[in-house]
């Protein structure tokens, strides 16, 4: 394996593995068009059953190796929805004692905050992204897929900032869905404090139609705005953030931007990603994974185990987004609930 640095990882383009983000379910109490479609994730779809899931012990023995051995400093917690997962607080609370782990967040709908906030709070969680793709009930309702109110994910927000968690709001834009919405999303949660990530729609799974016609892009997001609340572009906060950010001019509130379709980023990209059933991602686009489950389940020591990560990370070539105009026939993905975003 190539280690730079004492435990650094590098792969084929010399980009480090810093990120790692667990799916630790993948199952969901909403059914986002963009995500998990009702027509194809119903009431008889085969989500995983126990024993394919990770054990939280299967989970804590993975990430030490990933922090110890390889050079990852942040974890994000993802899903299918993360707090469907019983007793989550105690995988937060034992990801928290690794030394060497820097950062703990989360990917949530809110839904469940409320219930929730203060015990990841007090288990270590330091930050949660929350979805929310509008401010009106009728256009929310149709996206989340099961009429879920605005005001649910509205109190999952102020649970999580109540209870001392950084919070960020994420926006999935879709044309002809909810671009009309960007403007009165910008004005709620700037005026709430909040920094608003934009989303443009893509390409992962198979699932959610994606049409590049459908894309409302970067440009057109942050032009919308500047038209009604001057904004201007602001340094990247660490080498391989995945937003672009934006200031209100004469303020210090700002927004950000992912535009992995239009303005990819996989230059820098340094995010490896662990699905519920235990395979490795390299890539949220990617074909396929590589099984750890197994691997860990075998009689394999922690540097065996370390070792063969590094050789996949080594041989990592993934640059999707800069490729997807070259692609002129489409190829199976992995759904965007098994790996989180």
């Amino acid at each position: 394996m190539v280690l730079k640095n004492n435990k650094s990882v590098y792969d084929y383009f010399d980009r480090p593995l810093r990120d790692l983000r667990i799916s630790v379910t993948d199952k969901c109490n909403f059914r986002c068009t963009y995500c998990m479609p009702a027509e194809i994730f119903g009431p008889d779809y085969p989500f995983l059953k126990r024993n394919e899931l990770l054990s939280y012990e299967e989970i804590e023995r993975l990430t030490k190796i990933f922090v110890h051995s390889l050079g990852v400093k942040k974890i994000r917690i993802t899903g299918g929805e993360p707090l469907m997962r019983k007793d989550l607080a105690f995988l937060i609370n034992r990801i928290n004692s690794i030394n060497g782990v820097e950062d703990i967040a989360m990917t949530t709908n809110g839904y469940f905050l409320p219930k929730y906030a203060k015990e990841l709070k007090a288990a270590g969680l330091q930050r949660v992204s929350i979805s929310l793709d509008s401010l009106n009930d009728d256009v929310f309702g149709k996206i989340n897929g099961r009429g879920v109110p605005v005001k649910a994910v509205l109190d999952g927000i102020d649970a999580a900032s109540e209870a001392g968690l950084k919070v960020k709001i994420n926006m999935v834009v879709k044309r002809g869905m909810n671009e009309h919405e960007i403007i009165p999303m910008a004005k709620y949660f700037r005026e709430k404090g909040h920094i608003l990530r934009f989303i443009e729609f893509m390409d992962v799974g198979n699932t959610n139609k994606w049409n590049l016609q459908d894309v409302y892009p970067k440009k057109q997001i942050v032009e919308d705005i500047h038209k009604v609340m001057p904004l201007e572009p602001v340094d990247p906060n660490y080498t391989g953030e995945v937003a672009s950010r934006y200031r209100y001019v004469g303020s210090q509130d700002e927004i950000g931007v992912i535009s992995s379709v239009s303005d990819a980023f996989c230059s820098t990209c340094n995010r490896a990603r662990l699905s519920a059933s235990g395979s490795l991602y390299t890539c949220l686009f990617a074909s396929k994974g590589h099984d750890l489950r197994d691997v860990i389940r075998s009689d394999k020591t922690d540097e065996e185990l370390a070792k063969h990560v590094a050789s996949i990370w080594n041989g990592r070539k993934d640059q999707y987004s800069v490729e997807r105009s070259e692609r002129t026939s489409k190829r199976e993905k992995i759904e965007m609930s098994h790996i989180g975003g």
